[in-house]
């Protein structure tokens, strides 16, 4: 069988990118380990985030991550030349040393960032890469060329949560040295332990402070950060073979570099092997698909919880993002069903399933100790989805027997009342939802007390979530032996009622109706999913009004947030935190909805072709921003700058899901 990496979109740079510090540092690598623990930083070796580091580590289970290790610089040693294989960018400006300007190379090697320096006569590769299920990371580097060569290698660690700053007199660990392992140990929260393939290390406690955030500034955030160097390595270099370290939190993780390497490529096949076993359209899918396909991958996570042990999530962005009952359920067909990963898509069901609670998903998935927090009106409604979805790819009935009673639950919650004003309103058979003060939709930007998007009232697209899950219900109803005469009689009501959005003049549908200030006609793209979900309140007639009345908001990585011509939109997400909130859905675009967008036009159209067609261009943006991922988010504006999360889990899985739906479409004739 020929090696499904091979097929991956050759994701590289040259020296003209590399040496380009605002190029080199505009691309970032990440990966992840399974457990909600990440690496990640630029192409330059340069930090320009408080979240880049090689190892982030979930200390605090489940997802209480603290950076622990945040660089390995290494220099090289040749005959009487230095050569600094890393750079470092300092407050005031100054970048010292400048280690990218020596880069020959960057690509990725599966998931592997791959870094090739030349050195004089010589080239170094070097290569980072997370262990499958471990908090571990290993860091090799391979000479090719003679000479009597040799790496010092500086290790910074840290002990401060990734989200927060740096407290120097809060992280003092005990730092002990045995030949070449390291071990840095922090009492009563983690202890890290360094191992290397030959050579020694020498402990060191002294700071490196001063480190330069540009990413965190333009995010309006602190720009400066300080980390302790804890050790300094020697390691000889042998040509062709490597030679390096693993890092972990784990006391027995091995330094075999060789055999670490090949659990990790072997790890990368077999994600994109499963779904070209799951499904035939994989086995000649583009290049760029199967590195979505291996993008996926980055998402999914074990998430054990005392009701059950072998629970799963999926988190919805890296760096900052934890898991979110909606974005959980909206990513789960792209990222487990196109895929072919039924049962793994059965246990985050099942895991979310015990959190149902007055027929609410929780939006905030809890962490250790805390309580889940159920400020959401969709989040329920896409799990419905998500099951429906489930069990016409897997056939599970017997999953879904179990579960039925927590689906029904959902149902009748939502029709008598429940939280935050969320009930049917008997006169139109449509649900109503929103309080004052409170953000329940997908659009829920708040700033202090201010909702950016209140959308009180009945939301287009939450009616139209509405009708399909009870839809849905009702198929899911006979399936499971339950009567389904209720749910077919809710939705045709909720069918008549929907007729309520839809604009007099042909333009499409309204935003909200029955709010406190009447009918919103503001153009977003919410309405897109009266016609992108499996079950459309809507005729042909009023699908292909609403296609054209969103035009204005599509652009080639997504649909804006609002429409360019309204007065309230921002064509910029960028400066501080309010002015960021303050845009995030007023004009800036969501790659999620792109697989939304394609769906709902091949709906109208019927042209599979020319609808997948329109997902192309997200191909470019996998060599752009974070590397073979898709961004949260995108500027309004041109050149739609990406912006948000590098890796945002529902951008990747509503694109693949898209795909995945178009192809079968397609060779189904």
């Amino acid at each position: 069988m020929a090696d499904p990496l091979a097929r991956l979109t050759p994701i590289g740079f040259g020296p003209e990118a590399l040496g380009d510090l605002a190029a080199a540092e505009r691309r970032e690598w990440w990966l992840a380990n399974g457990r909600g623990g990440y690496a990640g930083g630029t192409i330059a070796l340069s930090l320009t985030r408080r979240y880049h580091g090689l190892l982030i580590a979930p200390v605090d289970p489940p997802l209480g991550r603290v950076l622990v290790l945040a660089k390995a610089d290494a220099t090289l040693f040749l005959g009487d030349a230095r050569y600094p294989l890393f750079t470092n960018r300092w407050g005031g400006g100054a970048i010292d040393p400048e280690g990218h300007r020596l880069l020959d190379s960057f690509h990725l090697d599966g998931t592997i960032p791959v870094w090739r320096f030349r050195c004089g006569a010589v080239i170094v590769e070097h290569r980072i890469w997370l262990e499958p299920g471990a908090d571990t990371v290993h860091l090799a580097w391979r000479l090719e060329g003679e000479g009597d060569a040799s790496l010092a290698v500086n290790f910074l660690a840290n002990g401060r949560d990734h989200h927060g700053d740096t407290w120097p007199l809060g992280f003092n660990p005990d730092i002990t040295t045995e030949g070449a392992n390291l071990t840095v140990a922090l009492p009563g929260r983690f202890t890290l332990r360094i191992a290397g393939t030959g050579g020694g290390i020498e402990a060191r406690r002294d700071w490196y402070g001063n480190f330069d955030l540009p990413v965190e500034r333009e995010r309006g955030l602190n720009d400066r950060d300080s980390h302790l160097h804890v050790g300094e390595g020697a390691v000889p270099l042998t040509p062709g073979k490597w030679a390096g370290y693993v890092a972990s939190l784990d006391p027995a993780a091995s330094p075999d570099l060789d055999a670490a390497m090949h659990r990790r490529l072997d790890h990368d096949r077999a994600v994109l092997n499963q779904a070209i076993a799951a499904d035939p359209v994989f086995a000649d899918a583009p290049d760029w698909v199967m590195r979505l396909v291996l993008a996926a991958d980055l998402f999914r996570i074990a998430r054990p919880i005392p009701t059950e042990p072998d629970g799963r999530s999926i988190i919805a962005g890296y760096p900052w993002f934890g898991d979110w009952g909606r974005d959980t359920m909206i990513s789960l067909p792209g990222l487990c069903l196109a895929t072919g990963r039924f049962d793994e898509a059965r246990l985050i069901l099942e895991t979310f399933s015990q959190f149902v609670d007055g027929g609410m998903l929780p939006n905030v998935f809890p962490g250790a100790g805390e309580a889940p927090e159920y400020n959401t009106v969709d989040a329920a409604l896409w799990f419905i989805e998500a099951w429906r979805a489930y069990v016409a790819a897997s056939g599970d009935e017997a999953a879904l027997k179990r579960v039925f009673p927590v689906l029904a639950s959902i149902v009748e919650n939502y029709t008598r009342g429940t939280r935050y004003g969320i009930a049917v309103d008997p006169a139109d058979g449509l649900l109503r939802a929103g309080e004052p003060g409170v953000q329940l939709t997908w659009m829920d930007a708040k700033i202090g007390d201010w909702v950016v998007t209140p959308r009180i009232g009945k939301p287009v697209e939450i009616n139209a979530l509405w009708f399909n899950a009870l839809t849905a219900m009702a198929g899911m109803a006979e399936r499971a032996g339950a009567p389904s005469a209720a749910y077919r009689a809710a939705a045709e009501t909720a069918k008549a009622g929907f007729a309520r959005f839809v604009r007099s003049d042909g333009r499409g549908l309204y935003d909200v109706i029955d709010g406190p200030n009447g009918v919103d006609a503001s153009l977003r793209p919410n309405q897109v999913f009266a016609v992108s979900l499996p079950a459309s309140p809507l005729d042909p007639t009023q699908q292909r009004a609403v296609i054209d009345a969103c035009a204005p908001l599509a652009t080639p990585y997504g649909l804006r947030s609002l429409a360019p011509d309204d007065p309230n939109y921002r064509g910029v997400c960028t400066g501080g935190p309010a002015e960021r909130d303050g845009a995030y859905h007023r004009g800036t675009v969501w790659a999620w909805l792109l697989g939304p967008w394609v769906c709902a036009n091949y709906r109208v159209t019927g042209d599979a072709a020319a609808a997948q067609a329109l997902l192309t261009l997200v191909a470019d943006h996998l060599s752009d921003a974070g590397l073979g991922q898709i961004s949260e988010i995108f500027d309004g504006d041109p050149p739609h700058t990406p912006r948000g999360c590098p890796a945002q889990a529902w951008s990747v899985a509503c694109v693949l899901e898209a795909w995945w739906k178009l192809e079968r479409a397609k060779r189904a004739g």
